[in-house]
């Protein structure tokens, strides 16, 4: 991985880094050499290859350890089936189980995301159907993340839009249209028309519009950290949007100021964050803890292929190259969450539970329990020898992800505590005393009881538009490190 790090970071001027590699096409792989790759990767490394026929080795008479990967005839018959290696991938995946597993054309845009490097906007939004219709669409702009095109733009929280490029959002178009890397966003109005029932409201345009267009950008995960002070308790509140390794320092620098400020009490924001690197959840674990240091956070089964590979997770008192962890040694930590809170997300609330209290506020979270891999042609798989004639790479599911008592995340997510969805109508401000999930653990930190919200009726009645990978190819991936 470092010698790919180096030629990523030379290149990193080109963001997607395909100009780089232009040369690749005087020594192309053909389409069966790429496609020979993903069985053989999916056999070895897929955690579900067991339950795929077409993964058994006895299925094409390639038999043994040694000579698995021999070309029988019924082999090369099976892989010039599929007109694609994408065709051949989708083939290969456990479906029921697996909505998560990815091919990719060119591995080195995978590299950039996992360094936080991506072609943005800055803007985050959710899609819901118009009340009473089964095809209009509009958006709510949910995160503008910061030193982005968007935030420059002077776009906020809240904000509603019903067309792009003066056309109106619907379940059709809405992939097509948001996916430019340029367009024009047009702004709309919720209407209740002066009744209680939704089902008469609708989204009107304004008039009013703003032109944005997709650039490189690098975000920092720490979109918001700050000490808030109550009467009982000095309260660290931290949004954090993605377990990026190469911000792990950044956030050990946070946890000394929360530490300066003698902080006693934390609620950790995860409501957008789909994910990233186990390594920078067990750091960000023994951060928020300290006291078990040498202790098992997590484990990762793999296939019987891969078995050997099983692994744990200790909580640490020391980040990679040797910088001492910032720990806030508590036993209780507030947990905000929607149903975009993924994998890594879920790991911190799963694996933390067997240690201290983890009081879990706002929605169900995705459900993701399994880790995944950049898998590469290579003779192993991994990033030493990897073939110079084609970028493809996959990022299968390769490994069971569990607390220290063994338990899973439940593929329907983990329950919270305290159930409360996030209104498209009252979002607030990130970081404000007054924004409904981080008001509700502040109530929760300022009293001894439990107080459970009643989730509005709007919230429960309007119908969210999903498009998959809508914010990033990787997110809701966990990868190991």
């Amino acid at each position: 991985m470092r010698k790919i790090k180096q030629i990523l970071l030379s290149c990193l001027a080109l963001i997607m880094l395909t100009g780089c590699f232009e040369d690749l096409d005087d020594n192309a792989a053909s389409s069966s050499d790429i496609k020979d790759f993903v069985w053989k990767a999916m056999n070895s490394y897929y955690l579900y290859n067991d339950n795929v026929p077409d993964l058994s080795n006895d299925r094409f008479g390639i038999n043994g350890v040694d000579n698995r990967y021999d070309k029988t005839e019924a082999y090369s018959e099976y892989l010039n089936g599929f007109s694609t290696p994408e065709e051949l991938f989708s083939n290969l995946k456990f479906d029921p189980l697996d909505p998560f597993s990815v091919i990719v054309p060119n591995f080195y845009d995978v590299l950039n995301l996992q360094q936080g490097v991506s072609i943005s906007n800055g803007m985050e939004y959710r899609l819901y159907f118009i009340p009473g219709n089964q095809t209009e669409v509009f958006g709510v702009i949910t995160l503008v993340l910061r030193n982005s095109v968007a935030e420059d733009l002077g776009l906020f929280r809240g904000q509603i839009f019903r067309a792009i490029d003066g056309i109106n959002l619907n379940a059709d178009n809405i992939s097509e249209l948001l996916s430019q890397d340029s367009y024009t966003l047009n702004f709309g109005a919720y209407l209740d028309n002066g009744t209680e029932e939704i089902e008469d409201d609708d989204v009107i345009l304004t008039g009013n519009s703003v032109s944005i267009t997709k650039v490189e950008y690098i975000e920092n995960p720490i979109h918001e950290a700050q000490v808030l002070t109550l009467p009982n308790a000095n309260v660290a509140y931290l949004m954090y949007n993605g377990f990026t390794r190469n911000f792990d320092n950044t956030l050990n620098d946070v946890f000394s100021q929360f530490q300066a400020n003698n902080a006693n009490e934390l609620v950790l924001d995860l409501r957008y964050n789909g994910g990233g690197s186990i390594q920078s959840a067990l750091h960000l674990a023994s951060m928020i803890t300290g006291q078990f240091n040498g202790q098992i956070f997590s484990k990762l089964f793999y296939n019987n292929n891969q078995e050997f590979q099983n692994r744990n997770y200790n909580f640490t008192n020391t980040l990679e190259g040797g910088g001492a962890i910032n720990s806030l040694n508590l036993n209780r930590v507030y947990v905000l969450t929607t149903s975009r809170s993924a994998s890594a997300s879920e790991l911190i609330i799963n694996s933390l539970r067997p240690y201290i209290e983890v009081i879990h506020i706002g929605d169900n979270t995705s459900g993701k329990t399994q880790s995944n891999r950049l898998v590469f042609d290579s003779p192993d798989f991994n990033s030493n020898d990897v073939t110079t004639s084609h970028t493809y790479a996959l990022i299968p599911l390769t490994a069971n992800s569990t607390n220290v008592n063994d338990e899973l995340v439940p593929p329907n997510g983990l329950t919270p505590d305290i159930p409360i969805i996030e209104s498209p109508f009252n979002l607030g401000s990130l970081g404000s005393i007054f924004e409904p999930l981080l008001a509700t653990a502040l109530t929760e930190i300022s009293n001894s009881g439990r107080s459970i919200p009643i989730v509005d009726e709007i919230d429960s009645t309007m119908r969210e538009v999903k498009i998959p990978n809508q914010h990033s190819p990787i997110e809701g991936l966990m990868f190991e490190d």
